[in-house]
């Protein structure tokens, strides 16, 4: 950072992860892994990302969920608008980590943990489908302190909009809880992903603490039953009824109407907002399944198109087709990656 702080439009916080890639119902099936889900490291689980990299071809890619949100919205904003923070190792993940946000226009402000290793994620794809198995390390030592640094309060003070990943708060919502509520006091705009169904059913305390800063708050099929099966709703698979009552749940700036977004892969997607109680559902254009390479990702592109859209000043409408985009064309790439050199998408 520099004396001079540049001012950033859009500031993201989550877990950085570099993805470790691999395609084996071998390994999904020793594992015990469900082939579409998201899950921590068990003590079970340890071994397998020194064994794919071992007995199997693997990609490596840069990812944790915030993080590829936030070089989503960078596609649409301008250059420079986007800044990322979370916490990682002194090593060459990290260096990875670092060069895959540089190229693609996203500040890394990263908190260092001395002597932690960086995390990892490996990915388990299996057809269309991709299971995350995670291994925190350094992310979850972020430290809330880090937030007020000369470095980094000033960025929090000059964005005009927050963006933080639901994997986060399984360690950091004390952290999440300061971006929040400066975005309500300021009257900012404060964006949660659900991320896993996991958070919901484990972690509800602590989306429960945050949801009510949340203006934008998006979660896909499987994350909303799990939330609605945690709350004792009457039917987990009725994602309309799901979005209309995460939309009026309580909400500190009530000047700024919440918008809730509920993906449902290619079948569509659906809003709510806590100033009506209609539920508008967005048609999803089918890719042939040859055009399709692997789901990861996929969530995070449209979660990053739909809020660098907002952040433009777009509509509701404009930012959903934006989404959508970016999604389908990860869905066609190695990975939580997009085309270069960049098409244009607004």
């Amino acid at each position: 950072m520099t004396s001079s702080t540049p001012q950033y439009s859009l500031f993201c916080m989550g877990n950085p992860l570099l993805d470790i890639q691999v395609n084996s119902e071998e390994i999904l099936t020793k594992y015990k892994l469900k082939a579409n889900d998201a899950i921590l490291a068990s003590d079970e689980h340890q071994p397998i990302y020194e064994e794919i990299v071992k007995d199997h071809q693997v990609t490596y890619v840069a990812g944790g969920a915030a993080q590829n949100a936030a070089r989503a919205a960078a596609y649409v904003l301008p250059e420079n608008s986007v800044v990322y923070t979370g916490c990682v190792g002194d090593d060459d993940l990290a260096e990875q980590l670092r060069a895959a946000n540089k190229k693609e226009s996203v500040e890394s402000a990263y908190l260092v943990a001395q002597g932690v290793k960086t995390g990892a994620c490996a990915v388990v794809i299996t057809g269309h489908h991709r299971s995350l198995v995670t291994t925190l390390r350094a992310a979850e030592r972020f430290d809330k302190a880090h937030l007020s640094s000369p470095d980094i309060a000033p960025l929090i003070s000059n964005a005009k909009a927050f963006y933080v990943g639901g994997f986060f708060l399984t360690h950091g919502v004390e952290s999440a809880l300061v971006v929040a509520q400066e975005a309500a006091k300021s009257s900012k705009i404060f964006g949660l992903n659900l991320s896993a169904p996991f958070i919901a059913q484990f972690f509800k305390v602590q989306l429960e603490q945050v949801i009510p800063y949340t203006d934008i708050l998006i979660g896909n099929e499987s994350e909303a039953a799990a939330w609605a099966e945690a709350s004792g709703l009457p039917d987990a698979k009725d994602l309309r009824a799901i979005a209309r009552s995460l939309s009026k749940l309580p909400k500190v700036n009530a000047a700024r109407p919440r918008i809730v977004v509920i993906t449902a892969g290619a079948d569509a997607t659906h809003i709510a907002t806590s100033e009506s109680d209609e539920v508008k559902d967005y048609k999803v254009d089918r890719l042939a399944e040859d055009k399709i390479v692997d789901t990861n990702g996929a969530g995070d592109a449209f979660a990053g198109g739909f809020m660098g859209a907002i952040v433009l000043g777009k509509s509701v409408d404009e930012a959903v087709e934006v989404g959508h985009k970016l999604g389908a064309m990860c869905v066609g790439q190695v990975g939580p990656q997009l085309k270069w050199p960049k098409e244009k998408v607004l």
